[in-house]
């Protein structure tokens, strides 16, 4: 299967969803570490990411009442962050067009119902697959 585009939602469960011809031929789940072998199984002619480096605040930066609920945030953010980085950096190597997406720009995050009216999707879907879908959606019917 040539995967025209690959969304990506990067995080300790790597979310993919390959859109082939504009319409959306699997979803998957992967580990960080999988990342360049799985880039180089589809080889992609696009590569869709839900970037958090393009995010300003983090969600609870206003909250100073729970300190290490911040801590904690910051953390799995800066783990994000490095896979954002990652993924840049191994598509450059590989000489795949890659742009992150904010994740404010990515829009609300779907239920697995709203995700089949939107997509069409009928199979099962955890909320990694539908960001990393939706993340790419708008970009679906690129062949380049």
């Amino acid at each position: 299967m040539k995967v025209h585009v690959l969304g990506i939602d990067p995080g300790a469960s790597t979310g993919l969803a390959g859109f082939v011809g504009g319409a959306l031929g699997f979803l998957e789940t992967i580990e960080p570490l999988a990342l360049e072998r799985t880039l180089r199984h589809y080889a992609p002619g696009r590569v869709i990411f839900e970037d958090s480096r393009l995010e300003k605040r983090a969600w609870n930066a206003r909250s100073k009442s729970d300190y290490g609920a911040a801590l904690a945030t910051a953390r799995s953010l800066g783990q994000v962050d490095a896979w954002c980085s990652l993924i840049t950096a191994i598509c450059a190597d590989l000489g795949i067009p890659a742009h992150g997406i904010s994740p404010a720009a990515k829009g609300a995050k779907l239920s697995a119902e709203n995700f089949a009216i939107v997509t069409g999707w009928a199979g099962r879907s955890n909320q990694h697959e539908r960001d990393a879908a939706m993340v790419a959606w708008t970009f679906r019917r690129s062949t380049r």
